[in-house]
């Protein structure tokens, strides 16, 4: 059979693709036939790589020593660079590189990017390699940074070669080992006296990259390496922001016991907390607001974390920071309010929390020097109420709204109470019809109802006054009826 090129596109005659095949599978006996037959084991396919790459990329130890029986050119390079040193070093194939560098391989070699041995070792976390390295091999530089977007190859699983290409900033060894989590090659390069907080083209050091991959043995082994815990990278982020944004809540405790500042703001003026609401990362709220971060810190938009949480609906983070304190009175560029806000998306439990939580703020401040202990054993929650304890009394208020009260006696009974005007528009943004108005009332109620049972008052008591308050005498002792009805209820209305 004609020995023809294997294909238009490739430059190798079938022989020599079957010799470069028999490199990659460590198939000696195939490779001595074709040797015997006057093969050219030099001869090169379209990317430059002859049968010594394959061999030493495919950890093909017997295929390696034969040829190097007959091909001495150990350094030569594909058309991206890389010898059969830098292949042997990517893959982690250690008796490879002992035979390569017997033989005379140059130690200092780096593909066209700039990629060298330690990088290839440090970004596939081969720790054997580097223990090698940098006991066995002293001309190799730890702190030699590679260029801005190397190339590397990749096998795939039927022995071929793909393009593989992504960008390593400049990174060091100390950096790509951070970068890719592989914390015992990390703490080989720290060992050696490597600077801890040298910085990439970014500005991001070790300490950030493992934050940003999540890495907790990297992470924590930097720290306790004492490296700079509030570095900031270009855009003015922390290692707390990357794990806000990027990582879990195990990371983010791990660096606030290591006293990270927890208010740092970055180019756009977000703190951690801004990026953790703003990923719906509620585990890692909860660990910055136990930490004691600043809830009124504004991003460039001069939202707070709550207007993040009102804007995009995070209901479970909104509570969170409500019952922590915030001041409800900061607004954005626009000028609005986290009730603003929710009001505008909709988000109506948001809308009625803001208001418990206001209602509740104002109320606490007026009782500041009280001996009021009704808080006390109980926990703060200005979620919707689903109590056993207090259905007869929801359920008492839903009648009053939807089938007694009149389509303007809610705004009055609410500003008897107290509500603002703010309150009652944020209320009634929602829903718009003839009867809107019940559906409207009904959340006043409960929001009412929250704040006097939250201070520990007779409700029934406090909705009997409150109707005498509106001239809504008739409802008065209808509803005292109806509320009172209840045998389970501790607080009957009976002295009116």
């Amino acid at each position: 059979m004609e020995d023809g090129l294997v294909s238009e596109d490739d430059i190798l005659l079938c022989s020599e693709k079957d010799f470069h095949d028999a490199a990659k599978r460590n198939d000696t006996d195939k490779m001595q036939e074709l040797i015997g037959r006057g093969m050219d084991v030099k001869v090169k396919n379209k990317m430059d790589r002859k049968a010594l790459h394959w061999a030493a990329g495919g950890g093909g130890e017997q295929a390696l020593r034969l040829l190097l029986d007959h091909d001495t050119e150990v350094d030569d390079m594909d058309s991206f660079g890389m010898n059969a040193l830098l292949l042997a070093a990517w893959f982690g194939h250690l008796s490879i590189m002992k035979i390569l560098v017997s033989t005379g391989a140059k130690l200092t070699c780096e593909n066209k990017d700039g990629l060298n041995l330690l990088h290839c070792v440090a970004q596939r976390g081969h720790i054997r390699i580097l223990e090698y390295i940098m006991e066995d091999l002293e001309d190799v530089l730890i702190n030699k940074v590679d260029k801005a977007r190397p190339r590397f190859i990749w096998p795939r699983s039927t022995g071929t070669w793909r393009w593989w290409s992504f960008s390593l900033e400049e990174n060091t060894a100390l950096h790509l080992a951070a970068k890719h989590g592989h914390s015992e090659v990390l703490q080989k390069i720290v060992e050696t006296g490597e600077k801890i907080d040298e910085k990439n083209i970014d500005g991001m050091t070790a300490l950030h990259l493992a934050a940003e991959g999540g890495h907790h043995e990297c992470l924590r082994l930097l720290l306790e390496s004492g490296c700079n815990i509030n570095e900031l990278t270009n855009k003015n982020r922390t290692a707390l922001h990357l794990v806000a944004q990027h990582s879990s809540e195990r990371e983010v405790r791990l660096l606030v016991q290591a006293g990270i500042n927890l208010d740092l703001v970055d180019t756009q003026h977000a703190s951690a907390l801004h990026l953790a609401v703003l990923n719906n990362s509620t585990e890692i709220v909860k660990v910055l607001i136990d930490a004691g971060c600043d809830l009124d810190i504004s991003d460039n938009r001069l939202q707070t974390a709550l207007h993040i949480a009102a804007e995009h609906g995070r209901h479970i983070i909104a509570e969170m920071i409500l019952i922590s304190g915030i001041n409800l009175n900061l607004t954005d560029k626009q000028g609005k309010t986290s009730l603003d806000v929710a009001s505008r998306g909709t988000h109506v439990n948001i809308v009625d929390m803001i208001i418990k939580a206001d209602r509740f703020y104002k109320w606490e401040k007026e009782n500041v020097n009280s001996d009021c202990k009704c808080l006390v054993g109980t926990s703060l929650s200005f979620k919707p109420d689903h109590q056993q304890e207090t259905q007869h009394i929801r359920s008492v208020l839903w009648k009053l709204a939807t089938k007694y009260l009149r389509p303007g006696d809610w705004k009055i009974l609410a500003k008897h109470w107290k509500f603002s005007e703010a309150h009652i528009r944020a209320i009634e943004h929602q829903w718009t019809g003839t009867k809107s108005f019940k559906e409207h009332g009904h959340r006043m109620l409960l929001i009412w109802l929250h704040g006097a049972l939250t201070a520990g008052e007779n409700p029934i008591k406090g909705l009997y006054e409150g109707l005498i308050g509106i001239k809504r005498t008739d409802l008065a002792e209808n509803v005292r009826r109806q509320a009172n009805s209840d045998p389970a209820s501790a607080k009957k209305c009976c002295t009116m």
